[in-house]
């Protein structure tokens, strides 16, 4: 859920960015206010907005990374590591302070002891229905912001690097599927059931790194094979309507058997494919994605992260308050305040957190080069 800041102008980037936190506030407010209806399809399909951030954060991080490793400076491990915490951490120590520091804030969930929060282990074995559970997303992409240089420049040192750099990306999608496979046997086909799917498998690093390794791989085709990204990006508005079938025919695929076994081992690394697609399509001049300016998705996408963070709890707390006020939570009046609410929100943890952090981080850490 990051972005770099020549990225960040990129509209193609943004409209994808602003996607994606549209489809998770869809898909919260149905599982978790909504009686039952709200947002209809788009509602029940929208967990793959995660996959979206997903596939766009490797996408961002890898690309600074070998640029950066291409560069006549080199790349620090240090600088990278102190600018995406300075990135991340200070909105996500807010929110959870907010949970730890008034009770009613979290309602009667039942909450995580703190150590697993501030390690980022929480997605570890995590049973649904926790105070702050959607933090899972923000363990699972911290963990790989820690693996990913580490493993980049590691592979840099060895002799015919781009080789093993492949290697690796083709590694861990094999390896997510058969990891994949082998619990969904262990814990789905027993009658623990849904539990069991979204504890072992959905919310796990190792089910899930193969989607940002999408994104890393389409970084790599950019810095390493620029005739190919040439010619892959050359036919902007052909990907991107490949970007929009492919998407379609795997949304069909997961709501029509989203936990059963082969959706389960082929379906996300098919799903990461499907929105690198459309990454490509927002980075390739000639598309219509690229040009797209869709009004107010470049302020969206700025707080994203924000609105991800403290969204959820909040349209939670809000729903006794509106059925008082006699709006029911599928009413228009309610979700139009809840989307308000949330957005505001998020620009107020955006503009006085996160904000000045950036700052500092462009006084005294301007770059991650060494």
């Amino acid at each position: 859920m990051s972005s770099s800041s020549s990225s960040s102008r990129l509209a193609g980037l943004d409209t994808l960015r602003a996607l994606a936190i549209v489809l998770v506030f869809m898909n919260h407010y149905l599982l978790f206010v909504s009686d039952g209806g709200a947002f209809g399809f788009w509602g029940e399909i929208g967990w793959t907005g995660v996959d979206l951030f997903f596939a766009l954060s490797g996408y961002l991080i890898g690309n600074q990374i070998f640029a950066s490793l291409r560069g006549a400076h080199g790349f620090s491990l240090p600088r990278f590591y102190a600018r995406r915490f300075l990135r991340t951490l200070p909105n996500f120590y807010v929110v959870l302070a907010l949970y730890y520091l008034w009770p009613a804030f979290r309602g009667e969930s039942a909450l995580l002891p703190l150590w697993k929060f501030l390690t980022f282990t929480q997605n570890i074995n995590l049973t649904p229905g926790t105070a702050f559970s959607h933090a899972w997303s923000l363990c699972v992409e911290e963990q790989f912001y820690v693996l990913l240089p580490a493993v980049a420049l590691l592979i840099a040192a060895c002799r015919r690097s781009l080789q093993w750099a492949w290697l690796a990306v083709a590694a861990s999608v094999i390896v997510g599927m058969l990891v994949r496979a082998t619990l969904w046997d262990e814990y789905v086909q027993v009658p623990r059931g849904g539990l069991g799917y979204y504890k072992y498998i959905y919310y796990a690093s190792w089910c899930r790194f193969d989607e940002l390794v999408a994104g890393v791989a389409l970084a790599l085709l950019k810095n390493h094979h620029p005739s190919a990204w040439a010619r892959l990006t050359a036919y902007g508005n052909r990907t991107l309507l490949a970007g929009i079938v492919s998407t379609a025919l795997m949304f069909y695929v997961f709501l029509g058997d989203h936990y059963g076994y082969w959706v389960t081992v082929f379906g996300y690394p098919a799903l990461a494919a499907s929105f690198s697609l459309l990454l490509v399509a927002a980075l390739s001049p000639g598309s219509a994605l690229y040009k797209l300016r869709v009004p107010g998705a470049a302020s969206l996408a700025l707080w994203s992260y924000a609105i991800y963070l403290l969204h959820k709890q909040l349209c939670i707390l809000l729903r006794p308050y509106l059925q008082d006020l006699g709006y029911g939570p599928d009413s228009l009046m309610a979700i139009l305040f809840s989307i308000a609410v949330s957005v505001a929100t998020g620009w107020l943890l955006y503009r006085w957190v996160e904000t000045p952090f950036m700052r500092l981080r462009a006084r005294y850490v301007p770059t991650h080069r060494a």
